[in-house]
Parts: structure tokens; sequence; C-alpha cells
């Protein structure tokens, strides 16, 4: 089997003392991927070596910058096979889910290239006379970059793509869960053209996750730090960083609220929430979790969901003949059936779904959900979906705020004034009316409030996160001082 090593300095290397570590198949338990399990020494000279590029790639005109990530997003389409091939060895995701990564990644690509002649500064007017004040922003040096493994070509170019069209270097921690899909992308953009130590990629061992982000966030070239991942190791990262005076942009966790008003077209509701829901089997960080739906319209919303979730059968993803594939690991499928035991035994009804073999699971709908039940708060990541029955609208978004989450959201009535009313009462960074929670494009601000973190991914938004602002002054002709 062919063995990935660290990518350091444009150079292939082993880890220090050749120690690798294996990724299973979901499936089949056979080995998908085998890679270098760096040390912290290796994860240094990673840094070390982006540190050095830095002075180069910093000063790199706006027009090369704009080609070489232009030719990436050509390539990343081009290598399209590969990704659904390595996605769906590592996580067991469908080739549909793989290309819509890779479409939306060259989108991402595309449009951190429009954004070189995007960083901008202005003058401001300054109180001393003959002083010409200017706000400039700058790159800020090397950038340590971490995305998860639920949507790995999206997360792991967002990643990348906006710190270096700002001028920064990076060094990308790959996920555990898939190494091979993130080493496609380091490897398209470096054979775009990027100079040596641009990027730079580090693969490693779980148990030996925290020492080599610690490592890296520690090291004094590092001056950007963004994770995208679960809440729980997001609250780790930030306070590393905060303990390191690093700013830290975190998108994290959610558990989406989808509002069904009781003016909503039931049949677009159903159709938005059963996409929402079990995409990807639930694993995106904005699915829909929980449908809070006014109690005229629950009966019948829920007999049609139900019925729509029944189509949606999971399989393996390497047969290609099912809509859903597998859950990331036996894990998650074990936490998923013991949300919905809990669920059921306290009163929830289980309306369509439920079937897990292994790490297959069908698209599964809980009615009659309350806050006694485990799923009703606990981010679940999966293909199950919960309904909760209000009686107003103060009620619904009582209930849709009743998280410590607050990515996505959406609200669905055909007052669109109405809907769009509740919209801004919910408390998330994004809210779509009558449109699914799971919804992104590469111009718009990513992110989240709460427990779903702080900073904005995207267009010009990525900018501020990925650069320093600077006050730069030129001062002309005599100036008295009082002493």
């Amino acid at each position: 089997m062919e063995q990935l090593g660290l990518l350091i300095g444009n150079e292939d290397h082993e880890a220090t003392g050749g120690a690798v570590f294996d990724r299973l198949n979901p499936i089949s338990g056979e080995v998908a991927t085998r890679a270098a399990a760096a040390t912290v020494e290796d994860a240094r000279r990673a840094a070390d070596a982006a540190a050095a590029a830095f002075p180069e790639w910093s000063k790199t005109l706006p027009k090369e910058r704009r080609k070489i990530l232009l030719k990436a997003a050509d390539l990343l389409e081009e290598k399209g096979p590969k990704f659904v091939e390595a996605m769906g060895a590592e996580i067991g995701a469908t080739a549909g889910w793989a290309m819509f990564n890779v479409m939306l990644a060259a989108d991402m690509l595309r449009e951190a290239a429009s954004l070189v002649t995007q960083i901008k500064g202005e003058i401001v007017p300054s109180n001393r006379p003959g002083s010409l004040a200017m706000a400039v922003r700058q790159p800020a040096g090397v950038v340590l970059a971490m995305a998860p493994w639920n949507a790995p070509v999206i997360l792991g170019v967002r990643s990348l793509a906006t710190p270096l069209a700002c001028g920064n270097t990076v060094v990308m921690k790959t996920s555990e869960l898939c190494p091979r899909t993130h080493r496609l992308i380091v490897e398209t953009l470096l054979e775009a053209g990027l100079p040596k130590g641009a990027l730079n990629a580090v693969s490693n061992a779980p148990d030996d996750a925290a020492e080599i982000v610690e490592a890296l966030i520690a090291h004094p070239a590092v001056r950007r730090v963004n994770f995208t991942g679960s809440t729980r190791v997001g609250r780790i990262i930030g306070e590393t960083a905060g303990r390191h005076l690093k700013p830290a942009l975190l998108e994290l966790g959610g558990k989406a609220p989808f509002i069904v008003l009781d003016d909503a077209d039931l049949d677009e509701a159903v159709a938005a929430a059963a996409f929402g829901a079990y995409m990807n089997q639930g694993q995106i960080c904005m699915s829909t979790e929980r449908l809070v739906v006014m109690d005229g319209v629950a009966d019948a919303f829920v007999a049609k969901l139900a019925e729509k979730a029944r189509t949606l059968v999971a399989g393996d993803p390497r047969k290609g003949d099912t809509p859903l594939g597998s859950v990331v690991d036996a894990s998650a499928a074990q936490r998923l059936e013991q949300l919905i035991k809990d669920a059921t035994g306290k009163g929830a009804v289980l309306a369509a779904g439920g079937r897990i073999e292994g790490t297959i699971m069908d698209a599964t709908l809980l009615d009659k959900v309350s806050p006694s039940m485990r799923i009703y708060s606990e981010e679940s990541f999966g293909p199950v979906v919960t309904v909760v029955r209000v009686g107003s609208i103060d009620e619904a978004v009582r209930v849709a705020n009743d998280t410590e989450y607050g990515l996505s959201s959406a609200v669905f009535g055909k007052d669109t004034n109405r809907a769009l009313a509740v919209a801004r009462r919910i408390e998330s960074g994004i809210c779509h009316v009558n449109g699914p929670t799971v919804h992104d494009e590469a111009q718009m601000p990513f992110g989240g409030v709460k427990a779903s973190g702080y900073g904005r991914f995207g267009g010009n938004w990525g900018i501020a996160e990925f650069t320093e602002l600077r006050w730069v002054t030129v001062q002309d002709g005599h100036i008295h001082y009082p002493i």
C-alpha cells in the first residue's frame, strides 16, 4: 500500500522515526489510507518551512496569486474521480456528495482568486497638520489550518484559499479520518504553482493530535489559527490560541432549527427539510436537526416527511445504488442508536427509519420530542431529525433558541414578512427563509454565534480574518513638539 508522507517545503518526508497510522474504511474495516504520523519536531519543521516562505509569497503580485488559485480550481475539478474514490474509502461518502464537494471547493478557489485585488485600505482624516494617515491591510504571517472530515474538500479548501490569497503561508494539519483526501487538496495547489514552503501538510496519529496542535499554535511564526470541527475540540483550540495571544477563527458544531409556520407550503418545506436533514447522512454542520412545527400543520407535515424519509435508504456508497451512504464510523452509529432509544423510551414516536446495520443507517424521523430527551439538545450529526410541536410563534422562537448552538437555521411560511420577522429573532449566524439550513456559497459570510464559534469565512469577510490592519502615517513638513 502507498504510504502518504508529510509535505514540507514541497517535498515528501517520512515522519521522524518512520511512524505511520492507518485510517480504516468505515464499512469494510480494511485499511483505506496509511499516512505518516508526525511528531512535534515534524510539526515545527513544517511551521519553519512556512515561515521561511512567507517573505517571498507575501510580496507576490496579485496577478500571480490569482493565476495559481485559478489553475488550482481547474485541477481540482479534473481530479474529481480521485476525490470520489478517496472520500468513499475514508469516510463512506457517496459519489454525489464527493462531486458536490469538488464543485463548491473549486468555486471557493475562484472566489479567493478574485480577492487578491480586494485587500484594500483607506485614508483616514488626521487632526495633525501635514499628516497623511492610512489604514492598510497586510498579510499576517503563517496560518495554521485545520479542517474536518465531513465535507473534507469544501472545508479543506476553505481553510487554505483565503489565507493564501491574502499573501499568508499555511500549515495544514490534515484530519486523521481523511488524510488522503486532504493530501489531494495540498498536492493540487502545489501542482498549480505554489512556491516552496507556501503550503505544507502535516498528518498525525489520532492520539498525537493534542500535542501536535499545541506545538503548532505555540510556534512563534504562526499568527492566525482557523479550525472547523466540533465545539468540544474548538473550545480547546480557542483556549490554546488565547493563551498564546493568537487570533482564532472557529466554525464549530450546530443544532440547526427549521421552523414550519402554520401558513407554510408543506411540500416545499418537506423537500427542504429532507435535504437539510439527510444530505451526507446528516453529517454537515448546518444539517437540520430540529423541526419546530406549529400544531395546526404538524400532523400533515410529519406524514409527508415520513413518506419522503422512507425513500431515503442507506447502503454501501461503492455500489452507488442508494441515496445515503455510511456514517463515519461504528461509534457514530452506536451513539445515534443510543439517542434514538433514549428518545423513544421517553415518549418520542419513531415516524420513519431507525434501521442501523454496522455503519449503514436509513433516514430517521422522530416525532413528539421533548426537552427530557438527550437528542433534544445533543448534536446528533447523523441521518436523524426530530420534530418538536409548538402552539405559537413565540414558542417556536423559544424552542429554536433553546440550544447552546447558533450556526444555521430556517423558517418556512408563505407570508414572507412574517417569516422574516421570525428569522430576525433566531440566534444564529445564518438563517434562510423558505430555504434549507444546508446552503453554502463561496462569497457569503459563513459562521456562527454562541457555541457554534466566532469569526467569518467567505468573501471580503475572510480578508479581515487573515490580515493585519495597520495604521501608517507620512508626516509632511515641520512638526512642533512640546519638549
